[in-house]
């Protein structure tokens, strides 16, 4: 027993293994370190680095260092970083384990095909033809470096086609000006090869500036239904009721032969219903246009956007791309139109009186939202503004609003109703002066007086260069006492343009060769080129536009090729004539720099004013000063006549312009100011 455990007590005090392997170690590393160094024998070898490499561990105990082995000059072998042959596939290159199994003749066909498959579906514009010699030219003459008024080119050598006739809104410094038209010339340069005009919806920024046209030039016009009701409703207006014999009502998916195009009208949602993209077949290949777009999946009508059309010829292989950059700088998706209509059953419950809703008036879908909420709730419905008066009745004859006429009341008819009773919707929602909803916040509408009990509800954004506008009307109405919901409730309004993802869906499913965005100011257009890039439509074959750029595409470039005249027709909607381009600028420096006008009789004999001249100043100095400024310009005028030649007295406009030109000197030196002058000479 006790030679049994003595034998146990000595077997638990032997050296573990892993304290032998260990010892092992630093001995030969301590004969190493004796052994002299093969390149300075003269001097010790240092001792080696524990965290140079790598320490195997043995198989027998699980953390146990192992030496290296060495070689007869003293230097280890199969250092861990040392990486082995691969002939037996046991170390991929980066010296990582590898058990996969080798690639068979099968798997590497299958790879093969799929590249090939991948290349051609993300590049289906590879189909195109590259030997086809034809070229098109594309060239915006409104709706480029702007907001509104879009109007565009597209020809061949053969044939043309406008593609929309839009106007825009005057900024502030345009007096007088109502709408801005585009210029027309190149059209009338051309107007041998134009064969019709493509209409893609009805908003005014599309279809605005048609009447003015075809004061000038006529070509047959297809668009839907709705968009040439109201092209009709303008003709009517300007007495042109005879050209709607140039209208061709289309049928979206049918394609059209309008000269050497062939085009078909793609469903798109947008704040308009019956809107249009276009796919356009020309002789150098197709051409997808989206005109203004966002996709909503739940749309009012429950007609999404066609992109069905988009993928089918996006497969076939598209030349180029033409797309809405209104949005461009948005992220993320355009919400729907669906969700406005849950803001208005909260907005409708608040209400306690009359509620005013405004909005565009081409908005019909949130138009027949409010209705819907309106009938609902027990309200008649009053339509105020002529505009929206007209745009309703065209879409309820075209079977877009549904709603019985029981429902609806003329506006000498509200008074027979309690105000809880009340929805009347109206225009000026851009804060237009003559607008309904101007004229009520000021208390000049003839039927609507505004009342505290009152909800107005601004279901839109200020267009660019409304803002002003918009901010005047809203200072009005909270003056009036009423209760005013603008942007202070979520989804009040959404836009009816496609955001950066939207945009990305269109160039995933089109994946053109070219693109070319529109629509917009050049840091929209530049925003949606970089947008595309990033879908993988090369930066090469990308062009930034600038009304009047003409660009020439053809199966192997695209390119700029020169500038064709723009501009802008100034429109006065009172009389519906056109301004002139002197006479708006007269106005603008009147309004500016103020004007001055002198009426002197002059004695041709004795060169001395008769009398004291008549001097009326207007814009340019305070009415304190009036009388010293008289006197100023008085002594001008003697002194100047002291030294006129006699001769210059046989003509009254030689002195004329040299009263002129001495006041403007005088005036520019003292108020640094350049006005109009106005002088008025009577000599005897």
């Amino acid at each position: 027993m006790e030679e049994r455990s003595t034998s146990q007590e000595e077997t638990k005090v032997e050296t573990p293994k892993s304290e032998t392997s260990q010892s092992s170690v630093e001995e030969s590393k301590g004969d190493a370190a004796k052994r002299p160094r093969r390149d300075r024998p003269d001097r010790p070898r240092r001792s080696r680095n524990p965290h140079r490499n790598k320490q195997l561990k043995t198989d027998n105990a699980p953390g146990a260092l192992l030496p290296a082995p060495e070689n007869n000059e003293g230097t280890t072998q199969n250092r861990p970083n040392k990486k082995p042959n691969n002939k037996n596939g046991n170390r991929n290159k980066r010296g990582k384990s590898a058990n996969t199994t080798p690639l068979t003749r099968d798997i590497k066909e299958a790879l093969k095909q799929n590249k090939i498959v991948n290349e051609a579906r993300m590049n289906p514009w590879k189909q195109i033809d590259i030997a086809n010699k034809h070229k098109i030219r594309f060239t915006p003459l409104g709706g480029l470096g702007e907001i509104g008024g879009n109007m565009a080119v597209l020809e061949d050598d053969e044939s043309a086609i406008i593609i929309d006739v839009g106007m825009s809104f005057p900024d502030v410094t345009m007096h007088g000006v109502d709408i801005l038209v585009p210029d027309f010339s190149y059209l009338h340069a051309i107007k041998s090869k134009i064969k019709g005009i493509v209409i893609t919806h009805a908003h005014e920024d599309h279809i605005g500036a048609m009447p003015y046209l075809f004061k000038e030039l006529k070509f047959p016009v297809y668009g839907t239904p709705l968009a040439l009701a109201m092209i009709e409703n303008k003709f009517n207006e300007h007495k042109l009721r005879e050209d709607v014999k140039y209208f061709n009502y289309i049928v979206k998916r049918e394609i059209y032969d309008i000269g050497t195009f062939k085009i078909e009208w793609i469903h798109m949602t947008h704040s308009i219903v019956d809107s249009c993209g276009l796919a356009i077949q020309t002789k150098a290949g197709t051409l997808l246009h989206t005109a203004d777009f966002k996709i909503d999946h739940t749309p009012i009508d429950n007609l999404t956007t066609d992109l069905q059309r988009f993928a089918y010829y996006g497969s076939q292989g598209v030349l180029c791309l033409f797309s809405d950059s209104t949005n461009s700088h948005k992220p993320g998706f355009t919400k729907s139109e669906a969700v406005v209509g849950k803001t208005f059953d909260t907005l409708f419950d608040l209400a306690k009186g009359r509620i005013i809703m405004s909005t565009f008036s081409s908005n019909t879908h949130r138009i027949y939202q409010a209705m819907e909420r309106g009938v609902e709730t027990g309200r008649k419905i009053c339509v105020i503004g002529r505009s929206m008066e007209r745009n309703i009745e065209i879409a309820r004859q075209l079977g877009f609003v549904n709603i019985d006429n029981k429902n609806f009341i003329e506006p000498h008819e509200i008074g027979q109703f309690a105000d809880h009773e009340m929805l009347i919707v109206t225009t000026g929602s851009q804060g237009e002066e003559m607008a309904a909803l101007s004229r009520m916040a000021t208390d000049e509408h003839r039927h609507i007086k505004l009342k505290p009990t009152d909800t107005v509800i601004i279901s839109a954004h200020a267009i660019p260069g409304n803002e002003s506008s918009v901010s005047s009307l809203m200072n009005k109405l909270v003056k009036a006492g009423v209760t005013v919901r603008y942007k202070d409730f979520d989804n009040i309004h959404v836009s009816g343009h496609a955001a950066q993802e939207e945009q990305k869906l269109i160039l995933r499913l089109v994946q053109p060769k070219f693109f070319l965005p529109i629509h917009g100011e050049y840091n929209h257009v530049a925003k949606h080129a970089q947008t595309a890039i990033s879908c993988g439509v090369n930066e090469r074959n990308i062009l930034l536009m600038s009304d009047g750029d003409q660009v020439e595409i053809s199966t192997k470039y695209i390119k700029k090729v020169k500038t064709v005249k723009t501009g802008k027709s100034y429109i006065d909607n009172q009389n519906n004539k056109e301004i002139q381009a002197d006479v708006l600028g007269d106005r603008q420096k009147m309004a500016e720099e103020g004007i001055v006008n002198i009426a002197l009789q002059i004695n041709k004999t004795e060169h001395k004013l008769t009398g004291k001249p008549i001097i009326n100043s207007f814009g340019l100095i305070p009415n304190k000063e009036s009388k010293r400024f008289n006197s100023e310009i008085e002594n001008i005028i003697e002194t100047l006549l002291l030294h006129v030649k006699q001769s210059d007295f046989d003509s009254n406009k030689s002195i004329q312009e040299d009263v002129r030109t001495a006041v403007r000197k005088h005036i520019v030196r003292t108020k640094k100011r350049y006005p109009i002058i106005s002088v008025s000479i009577f000599t005897h």
